[in-house]
């Protein structure tokens, strides 16, 4: 929801006696501008309980007109009422905040949204014909069976190149996603840290020990899944 802050409340007392140090609880009241993505509507005017930092002094922050990006769940009988879906479920408005969720949406309801992955199917790594040449082969398991796949080139004297397929044709000119898409985050917050070894599907040491540094380039390059 994209919403502005109409009134806050600080919460304290055995309502507030699991606050984390160094935060404040607070009951805010805002006027929901649009909704984003939800399902079954929401009220014009929407409560809710938000656990917010304090600042250096110990001062709370100011609320009153904020417009904030919510994210949050519904409450059982009470449609004016929502339940913030984590501990920065509040966040303060942006365009480019604004731009990167509404791309998500759009890219998470769309009918080739990239599926979850849920584990490493077979890996392997193909030698080339030149020394330094060769191509490494990763493919994923996924919720629902989608196959994507993750390929590794190797040219002499340049530095291996990635990409990651969806569909069941290698796509070896798609390259690596933009960071903070969907996929983006599908494979960085999906994959083992590690190539499994029961994936790796060769007899060459060489050849897996070269399969295990090509996922790891991959790793690598997607960066921690924040």
């Amino acid at each position: 929801m994209d919403a502005r802050i109409r009134s806050a409340v600080r919460i304290k007392g055995p309502e507030a006696a699991n606050v984390a140090p160094g935060r404040a609880r607070f009951y805010v009241e805002a006027d929901v501008t649009a909704l984003i993505r939800g399902s079954g509507g929401v009220a014009q005017r929407i409560g809710y309980v938000v656990d917010l930092p304090l600042d250096q002094r110990g001062r709370e922050p100011k609320l009153k007109k904020q417009r904030v990006l919510l994210f949050a769940r519904a409450v059982a009988n009470r449609p004016d009422q929502v339940q913030l879906a984590n501990l920065d479920g509040q966040r303060a408005y942006s365009p480019e905040l604004d731009a990167l969720v509404r791309g998500i949406v759009r890219e998470t309801i769309a009918g080739d949204a990239p599926p979850a992955i849920t584990g490493v199917g077979n890996a392997f790594h193909v030698p080339g014909s030149l020394p330094g040449e060769g191509e490494t082969q990763v493919f994923l398991q996924t919720a629902g069976g989608a196959p994507v796949s993750l390929q590794i080139l190797r040219r002499p004297g340049e530095q291996p190149r990635w990409s990651v397929s969806l569909g069941d044709i290698v796509d070896e000119s798609a390259g690596p996603p933009r960071p903070n898409t969907l996929l983006w985050y599908r494979l960085a917050c999906g994959l083992p840290r590690q190539l499994p070894a029961g994936s790796i599907e060769s007899d060459d040491p060489a050849n897996a020990a070269i399969a295990r540094q090509d996922y790891e380039i991959v790793l690598r390059a997607l960066g921690p899944c924040a």
